[in-house]
């Protein structure tokens, strides 16, 4: 059932988020496209549609947004995705395994002002054990199965949003 009220809040806040600034300065023209774009280092920056769909995958109850307390992001890339969470969670701890991606989106979002987010670089699948348990974790790199150790970090009735399957092949979102 749609929550036009939800689904208005985030895209507002889809609208807010100044895209431009994630993509390189030669496709800012096509920064506000409804589509995935290159952020170097072989990593793509999600479509609009998808990180608003996964967003209020994550944060809808019933018919009004859940604020978490604690969240965990998998694969921080050019830091969109998060600059879209962050103001509706009170901490959120990304993680990303490409350095150099890590420490623009960093940057980025200090830049922003957007100050309640932790930075680890790792591998992502493993999560952040020493922060665990989660209330939600949304992850944007697609395994080809649900990684135990995440599942094993969230706390009671928390929530897990991500894509599985092959790169590049049929992913489902769940």
């Amino acid at each position: 059932q749609e929550h036009p009220e939800i689904k208005s809040k985030i895209e507002e806040r889809i609208r807010n988020v100044p895209r431009h600034l994630f993509v390189d300065e030669a496709l800012s023209s096509r920064a506000y496209e409804d589509s995935a774009l290159p952020i170097g280092q072989s990593q793509t920056i999600s479509q609009p549609f998808i990180v608003a769909l996964m967003t209020q995958a994550l944060l809808e109850k019933g018919d009004k947004l859940e604020r978490f307390s604690k969240v965990l992001e998998i694969g921080t890339g050019c830091g969109y995705q998060t600059a879209v969470l962050a103001p509706f969670v009170r901490q959120l701890f990304t993680i990303e395994r490409i350095m150099p991606l890590m420490n623009s989106a960093r940057d980025r979002l200090n830049a922003l002002g957007i100050g309640n987010i932790r930075y680890r670089h790792d591998d992502g699948f493993r999560g952040w054990p020493g922060q665990a348990p989660f209330d939600g974790i949304i992850v944007t790199a697609a395994p080809d199965a649900v990684p135990e150790a995440l599942l094993e970090q969230l706390a009671p009735g928390g929530r897990l949003v991500l894509p599985v399957g092959p790169v590049g092949g049929h992913q489902r979102l769940l």
